[in-house]
């Protein structure tokens, strides 16, 4: 969607409200206009925010992406689409990416303000990320759990065999990347006890990353360049 230049500038100074689309899943579902940039927001939580997402712009330069060139990408949570933007900032320049997304005024949304802003093959399905999982066969290099109802992850997405279905659709070669709030220390405590207590079971060679105001779980340490 086309924005007049002036209020791109005017963004710069003060946050424009753009649209709102309230759902049952999401009440205060809406997109913003914010230094140039779409955000999507609900009442406590920021589910998109074009190449400033900076939890995963954070990580994506903590990764070695160039396995990823001609990769196949699964994004459950797609949002307004940030890790697509990002990935290509990165200058991956052929991917191939699959978004689950739950909430169909999300969709309504991306389908407005961001698909034309992706420069890759893109398919949104309308599902549960868990369900989603679960049934499909395909395998993926890089998949992306990035799911919330607000800002709560929903139960079915912190459990082990939701986990294990992930590391099943995984590639030889392929990472998952798993984002958990960590804004307050309530976060903090309940994000490293999912970590330590179900995804280190699923993913015993991974790490948590501090990516200031959020961790994100990696599913193997070695693609992290410090650790290489």
């Amino acid at each position: 969607m086309r924005i007049p230049r002036w209020k791109k500038w005017l963004s710069y100074l003060i946050e424009l409200h753009i649209e709102s689309a309230p759902g049952d899943l999401n009440p205060h579902l809406y997109v913003s206009l914010k230094k140039g940039r779409f955000q999507l927001c609900t009442k406590n939580a920021v589910y998109s925010y074009e190449d400033k997402y900076d939890n995963f712009k954070r990580i994506f330069k903590q990764l070695d992406l160039d396995f990823l060139e001609n990769g196949n990408v699964l994004i459950l949570g797609f949002g307004l689409g940030s890790v697509p933007i990002l990935l290509r900032q990165n200058r991956l320049k052929r991917l191939s990416i699959t978004g689950v997304e739950l909430d169909e005024n999300v969709i309504y949304l991306a389908s407005k303000y961001a698909l034309d802003k992706i420069e890759y093959p893109t398919e949104i399905i309308e599902t549960d990320a868990a369900a989603f999982i679960q049934s499909t066969s395909e395998k993926y290099d890089l998949i992306v759990v990035d799911v919330f109802v607000d800002d709560v992850i929903p139960e079915q997405c912190r459990s082990l065999e939701f986990l294990e279905a992930c590391k099943q659709r995984l590639s030889d070669k392929g990472i998952l990347l798993f984002n958990a709030l960590a804004a307050t220390d309530e976060d903090k405590d309940e994000a490293e006890q999912l970590y330590f207590e179900t995804f280190e079971k699923v993913f015993p060679t991974g790490k948590l990353v501090d990516v200031l105001g959020n961790y994100i779980f990696v599913s193997k340490k070695s693609s992290l360049k410090n650790e290489s």
